[in-house]
């Protein structure tokens, strides 16, 4: 495939072209930015609107529903057009422009609108994105290059609920002052995008066709599809992380140190990405994997053993190290098992099954919890984890 890179970039393949560089930062602003908002949201809806918690929790699962139906047609129509970055530019640029919507909110309805207009951005980014990093990244350096991504953008994630509660701080509580602040790192990451990142042009010649044709649809063979059902029933082994955040209130610890237990497993998680990212291009898949998912037991059994609060943290800790070692792995392994034409829909049918297994298993875990208890939830992730590992043993033979 030809490109409008630098040639010294598409020369060296040792190093990440610099595209992957500003794709992680792009991510990272943008996560800050989301992050600010999302840590503050329920708190504004229930404090400052008088919102209930159930319209809470349907801001949020009609949020989430949305952005799942849109990653299908987004990563289909990057596809069909041979276009990555215009996708992924309109993207961010929706989930910037809700952030306004956040600040000036009076009703709990203008927050819905806000809401899914942030999802649909998030919707239609996603699979561009990813589709866009595994067309810069040399091959070799494919695992490299989601993990580097990957930890930028959990970077954000942290960074994001720090700088919002600080700003409460600092501000009094100004919920509104804080979500207008959101919006500078949000337009910042479009401008990045815009400027810092260089699509490969579309191969010459080549005939623009339907990707939801059958003929389309056979090439994503039994190999992609495995990776996608291994993700999906992986997926229901990791439910919410609100999950953790209700341990750690269990644990003891004083209300306003609780969602620093996702502070905690996002810095781990950032700082293992990339490193496992970079592990991934010289190991076996299913090896890592397998790694990851042994390590998410131990995480489930450790915060099934009980709520003291070391256990709590050596729990979210040991959850954010199977993090980074799964989830840019299991995007290189859609990016190697899909042909490069079906990209952006096959990480759009990846995210869509992942997506929906995050609701089933989400609602499971909390079905536990109020049933049976803590510790039957997580007992229950481990249980999902061990019938992925069954499933490993069947994985396709040329998938590494």
């Amino acid at each position: 495939m030809t490109t409008d890179e630098d040639p010294s970039e598409t020369i060296n393949t040792t190093r990440l072209p610099a595209g992957i560089w500003a794709l992680g930062f792009v991510s990272l602003l943008a996560d800050i930015s989301s992050e600010m908002v999302h840590s503050l949201l329920p708190l504004f809806m229930v404090s400052a609107l008088g919102a209930s918690a159930f319209m809470v929790g349907l801001v949020e699962g009609v949020g989430e529903a949305t952005a799942l139906m849109v990653k299908v047609f987004s990563g289909v129509l990057c596809d069909y057009f041979g276009r990555r970055k215009p996708f992924a530019i309109a993207g961010y640029a929706l989930g910037a422009c809700s952030k306004p919507l956040f600040a000036i909110a009076q009703t709990t309805g203008m927050v819905l609108t806000a809401r899914l207009v942030d999802r649909v951005g998030k919707g239609v980014r996603g699979a561009p994105r990813d589709a866009l990093v595994a067309d810069i990244a040399p091959p070799q350096l494919r695992g490299a290059a989601f993990g580097l991504r990957q930890s930028l953008d959990t970077v954000g994630a942290f960074i994001g609920p720090l700088v919002a509660v600080g700003l409460m701080i600092a501000w009094s509580n100004d919920f509104r002052a804080v979500f207008w602040v959101a919006v500078i790192p949000a337009i910042a990451s479009v401008a990045l995008l815009g400027v810092g990142v260089r699509e490969p042009a579309r191969e010459a010649g080549l005939k623009r066709t339907n990707p939801l044709r059958r003929d389309n649809l056979r090439q994503l063979d039994r190999a992609y599809w495995w990776v996608v059902a291994v993700g999906a029933v992986f997926t229901l082994a990791r439910f919410s992380e609100a999950f953790l955040v209700l341990r750690a209130q269990q644990s003891g610890i004083r209300m306003a140190w609780v969602p620093l237990v996702m502070v905690v497993m996002s810095l781990v998680y950032s700082l293992s990405a990339y490193p496992f990212g970079k592990l991934s291009d010289r190991m076996s898949h299913r090896a890592l994997l397998s790694m990851g998912l042994l390590i998410l037991i131990a995480a489930d059994l450790v915060l099934a053993s009980n709520s003291h609060w070391v256990s709590v943290l050596l729990g979210v800790s040991l959850w954010g190290l199977h993090m980074g070692m799964t989830q840019g792995l299991l995007a290189t392994m859609v990016a190697d098992a899909a042909p490069d034409h079906l990209r952006g829909t096959a990480f759009g049918f990846f995210n869509l099954m992942s997506g929906l297994a995050v609701l089933v298993a989400s609602v499971l875990a909390g079905l536990l919890w109020d049933g049976l208890g803590a510790p039957a939830t997580f007992i229950a992730g481990a249980a999902f984890c061990v019938l992925t590992l069954l499933g490993l043993r069947f994985a396709p033979l040329r998938l590494r």
